[in-house]
C-alpha cells in the first residue's frame, strides 16, 4: 500500500526529467520549470511587468522561451539577440500578435501598428514616413510646438512669482495639444479649448479605452477567463471603438468641409495640418486614401497593449517622459544648472529657446536620453510576432512565437551600462546610436520601429529646454523624490505625480512679461 505514496513524487521527477530532455532535443531556448496548466509561465510576473522579466533574464538567461497562457513568448534581454532579431530575423519578427486591440482598435489588424508585414503595411509606413511623421512635415508645424509652449511659460509666469506646479497635469496638457493641433488644428485639454463639449466626448472615450484594455490583456493570453467574468469585454471594445470612428469621422467631414467651401485654404502662416494633408492624398487616389485609410493613420498605435489614438500615444509618452526627467533633474540640482549653463551660453537673454536651437544643445539631449534610458516609454517594446520557424543565438524558435525584447532589463542591465541606477547624462556625451546597435532602444529598432521618434525628440527637447530657461526648479520640500513606478505594462508613471517649485529666473523676468 505504502509503495502508492511515491507515485505523486515519481511522476514529477519523470516530468522534470522528460520536460527537460525534450526541450533539449527540440533546441529550444531556456525554459523556467515548472510550467503550470492553464497559465503556462504567467505566475512569475510581477509589478511592474519589466522588473519581474528582468528578474527571469537574470536567472535563466538574455534568451529565455516561455509559455503565457495560451502563447509562446522568446523574452529578450541583451543588445546582441536583440540585434539579431531586428537584423537577421527582422522580416521574420515584422508582424503583430492578434491580440484582441488590434482586432478592435487596429480596424481589425489592417491598421500600421497591427497590420501584418507585407505590402498594405508596407504603404502605409511610406505615408506615414512621407506625410505624418517626415522632417518636412514636422519642421512645417513647428509654429504649433511653439505656440503651446508659450502658452504653458505664460501660464506658469503669470500665476504667481512662486508656486508649487503639479507637472504631470500641465506637461499632459501641453503634449496633447501640441499632438490635437498639428493633426485636426484643435485643443483638447486645458483651457480655451474650441469646442469644450467634443472635447469631453474625446476625454470620456479614452479613459474609458484606458480601463478597458487590461481587461483585454488578460483574454490575449487566458481566453477562457471570457467564462469568468470578462465576456462582455469585446462587445465594450466593439462600443468604444464604434465612438472613436464616429469622433474621428466627424472631424475627417468637417475638415473636408470647410475644405470644399474655401473656409480651409492655406494662408500666408497658415499650415496645412496633418488631417488637411491626407484629405488632399485622398482626391489623388480617392481609392486607397479612404476615410478608414485616415482613420488609419491618425489611429496610430504605438505603445504594447495601451492602444491609444496618436493623439493619446503621443502625448501621454512625451509628458511622462518630461515628468521623469524633471524628477530626476531636482534631486539632481547640479545637472539642472549645468543645463541651464548650456542653454545661457547658446541662446542668451533676449530671446526664448528654438527648436533650431536643439541640435547646439547637446547636453539637454543627453538628458532626454539618458531619461529614455532609465524609464523606455515602452519597456517591453510593441511586440512581434514569428511569421515562421527560425534560429536566434542558436536555438530553434518555433513560428506563432510572441518577441519581447525588454528594453527597460537592456537598459538597467550593469554588463551593458555602468551604474545603471543612478542619473548621469555625461554618459551620452558623444554617444553615437547607430554605433552601439541595440544597446539603447528607447524607441524600438528594425523595420517597426517607432516612426515618431523624430517628432517626439522634437517635443520633449522644445518642452525641457524652454522650462528650464525660463524658470527656477527645486524640490517642494527636502525630501527625497519618490521614483516608484506605476504597474502598466507598457507605459511606466510615476506613481505619486511630482510636484516641483518654480519661479521665473531673475533675468527672464522682463521677457516673460512680453510673452
Amino acid at each position: 500500500m505504502d509503495i502508492y505514496l511515491y507515485f505523486p513524487f515519481l511522476f514529477f521527477v519523470l516530468y522534470i526529467i522528460s520536460y527537460h530532455f525534450l526541450n533539449k532535443l527540440r533546441n529550444l531556448p531556456p525554459s523556467p520549470f515548472p510550467v503550470l496548466p492553464f497559465i503556462g509561465h504567467l505566475y512569475l510576473l510581477g509589478k511592474p511587468f519589466h522588473r519581474a522579466l528582468f528578474k527571469v533574464s537574470n536567472r535563466y538567461g538574455s534568451i529565455v522561451f516561455l509559455q503565457f497562457g495560451s502563447r509562446l513568448v522568446l523574452l529578450v534581454s541583451s543588445p546582441s539577440v536583440a540585434e539579431e532579431c531586428f537584423t537577421k530575423n527582422d522580416i521574420i519578427f515584422a508582424n503583430r500578435p492578434d491580440f484582441l486591440s488590434g482586432k478592435y482598435f487596429g480596424y481589425n489588424f489592417t491598421s500600421l501598428a497591427w497590420s501584418s508585414y507585407g505590402e498594405h503595411w508596407r504603404n502605409l509606413r511610406r505615408i506615414s514616413s512621407l506625410e505624418v511623421f517626415s522632417s518636412y512635415r514636422i519642421q512645417t508645424l513647428s509654429g504649433i510646438r511653439s505656440d503651446e509652449i508659450n502658452y504653458l511659460i505664460r501660464r506658469l509666469s503669470m500665476e504667481s512669482s512662486e508656486k508649487i506646479v503639479e507637472m504631470k497635469s500641465s506637461l499632459f496638457n501641453f503634449t496633447f495639444n501640441v499632438i490635437s493641433r498639428m493633426i485636426a488644428g484643435k485643443r483638447y485639454y486645458g483651457e480655451k479649448v474650441e469646442n469644450s463639449k467634443e472635447a469631453k466626448l474625446f476625454q470620456d472615450i479614452s479613459k474609458a479605452t484606458t480601463t478597458t484594455i487590461p481587461k483585454a490583456n488578460i483574454l490575449d493570453f487566458l481566453p477562457f477567463m471570457r467564462w469568468f467574468g470578462l465576456h462582455s469585454v469585446e462587445e465594450k471594445m466593439r462600443e468604444l471603438q464604434e465612438k472613436r470612428d464616429k469622433f474621428m469621422q466627424k472631424e475627417i467631414d468637417e475638415h473636408r468641409r470647410l475644405k470644399t467651401s474655401g473656409s480651409a485654404e492655406v494662408v500666408a502662416g497658415k499650415k496645412k495640418t496633418i488631417m488637411e494633408v491626407l484629405l488632399d492624398l485622398q482626391k489623388t487616389d480617392p481609392e486607397y486614401y479612404t476615410d478608414e485609410t485616415i482613420r488609419n493613420l491618425i489611429f496610430i498605435h504605438t505603445i504594447f497593449l495601451c492602444m491609444q489614438v496618436l493623439l493619446q500615444a503621443g502625448s501621454d509618452t512625451s509628458a511622462v517622459t518630461l515628468e521623469w526627467a524633471f524628477s530626476h533633474l531636482l534631486d539632481n540640482p547640479e545637472i539642472l544648472k549645468k543645463a541651464q549653463t548650456e542653454i545661457d551660453n547658446h541662446v542668451g537673454q533676449d530671446r526664448l529657446i528654438d527648436e533650431s536651437d536643439l541640435p547646439q544643445l547637446p547636453y539637454i539631449r543627453c538628458i532626454i536620453n539618458e531619461t529614455l534610458r532609465m524609464h523606455p516609454a515602452a519597456p517591453l517594446l510593441v511586440p512581434h510576432l514569428s511569421s515562421e520557424e527560425c534560429k536566434v543565438a542558436g536555438y530553434r524558435v518555433p513560428r506563432g512565437t510572441v518577441l519581447l525584447v525588454n528594453a527597460w532589463g537592456i537598459h538597467h542591465d550593469p554588463k551593458v551600462w555602468a551604474d545603471p541606477e543612478k542619473f548621469n547624462p555625461d554618459r551620452f556625451i558623444g554617444f553615437e546610436c547607430f554605433k552601439e546597435s541595440c544597446k539603447f532602444i528607447p524607441f524600438g529598432s528594425g523595420r517597426r520601429g517607432c516612426p515618431g521618434e523624430n517628432l517626439a525628440i522634437h517635443v520633449i527637447g522644445l518642452a525641457l529646454g524652454s522650462l528650464l530657461q525660463c524658470f527656477e526648479w527645486d524640490k517642494p520640500n527636502r525630501e527625497i523624490i519618490d521614483m516608484s513606478e506605476g504597474t502598466g505594462f507598457t507605459l511606466s508613471p510615476k506613481v505619486q505625480p511630482l510636484l516641483a517649485k518654480c519661479s521665473p529666473r531673475p533675468h527672464m523676468v522682463k521677457l516673460l512679461s512680453k510673452i
